[in-house]
């Protein structure tokens, strides 16, 4: 009988650690932000081909030319990437260079995607197998880099572009020119 009563109390014991860890980790602040562990370490080497007539392909040398850009992760398919049309348009017209990595698409379906939205991107490269996002460290779309005029990347924005976010990106691409 004590045997049971042991292994009882031991039962009580690791539940009460559980429970204890577990109430611990809900009183702590939520952390939305998850940051690319490639935040000031330059682009991976990537070719990719073009994905609409009107632009070409993109490259990681494309990115190291001098001027910093912001690199946008998007697929036609992605509603939030919709939503944060006017957002990018407004960021070009404020003069910063847009390129774009569409992921998992179709040629026409980004093709209408830009038609019916806009086409902020100075380059779009079609990445069907998500290879470069991959490699970014990108958790999904819509996300967007600031990538420094030696290529390096500087800032990650995840998720879609809003109006109060424009401001934020523009101060981080001059940052990056630095």
């Amino acid at each position: 009988m004590t045997r049971l009563r042991v292994f009882l109390w031991g039962l009580v014991a690791v539940a009460a650690g559980l429970l204890g860890l577990f109430a611990y980790q809900l009183s702590q602040p939520k952390n939305d932000f998850v940051q690319s562990a490639m935040i000031g370490k330059p682009m991976p080497e990537f070719t990719l081909p073009a994905v609409v007539s009107e632009r070409p392909g993109l490259a990681s040398a494309d990115l190291a030319n001098g001027q910093p850009k912001l690199l946008n992760i998007f697929a036609s398919w992605c509603v939030p990437c919709a939503a944060e049309a006017p957002h990018l348009a407004e960021l070009e017209r404020q003069g910063a260079e847009i390129v774009g990595v569409a992921i998992r698409d179709r040629p026409e379906d980004v093709a209408a995607f830009l038609a019916r939205y806009g086409n902020p991107f100075s380059r779009i490269g079609g990445d069907d197998i998500s290879s470069v996002q991959l490699e970014l460290g990108s958790s999904g779309v819509p996300e967007t880099f600031v990538i420094d005029g030696q290529g390096v990347i500087r800032y990650q924005h995840i998720g879609d572009i809003r109006a109060e976010h424009v401001p934020l990106l523009l101060a981080e691409l001059r940052k990056a020119e630095v």
